[in-house]
């Protein structure tokens, strides 16, 4: 019997392979394998678990977006009402300073109307006294002046008493 190339490589094989299992590689490998699946799970579970995470943390900033966005409209409407409220107090405080003023122009304008016409009658008293004084001068002559001032003279005696 002769043993040709091929007999000695079935027999280095199954040595080979004798050799493996008395050696326990195909546990190892199998275990090495078994940590590797593992720990592959295990980012997996950690990836979802981070996934989870962010998406509650997304929910959480989107939910206060929309509060501050839902704040920051109120704030603005609050903002207008105000405004309009001091606008409309504005005007109205304008409205009652310009009546006001209104009033004391009207007020100094009586009052000058009312100096006006007291000048003008006083005037009127001055020249009509002195046309008065003119009058008689022209028309009374001595005796009766000297008449009308003793008669003017009892007259005050007479009140006075």
């Amino acid at each position: 019997m002769e043993f040709d190339a091929t007999f000695y490589a079935l027999v280095g094989l199954v040595i080979f392979l004798a050799l493996l299992v008395y050696l326990k590689v195909p546990a190892v490998v199998g275990k090495s394998l078994d940590g590797r699946a593992d720990k592959i799970r295990d980012e997996l579970e950690e990836a979802r678990r981070l996934r989870e995470e962010a998406q509650s943390l997304l929910a959480e900033f989107q939910r206060k977006r929309k509060e501050a966005e839902k704040e920051a409209t109120e704030i603005v409407a609050i903002a207008q009402r105000e405004a309009h409220g001091m606008l409309e107090e504005a005007k109205q405080k304008t409205e009652e300073y310009v009546a006001r003023r209104n009033r004391l122009a009207e007020q100094k304008i009586a009052q000058a109307e009312a100096e006006a016409v007291n000048e003008v009658r006083a005037s009127a008293v001055d020249i009509a006294v002195a046309a008065a004084s003119r009058i008689l001068a022209d028309k009374v002559d001595a005796k009766t002046s000297a008449d009308f001032f003793k008669s003017s003279l009892t007259e005050v005696k007479s009140r006075l008493n």
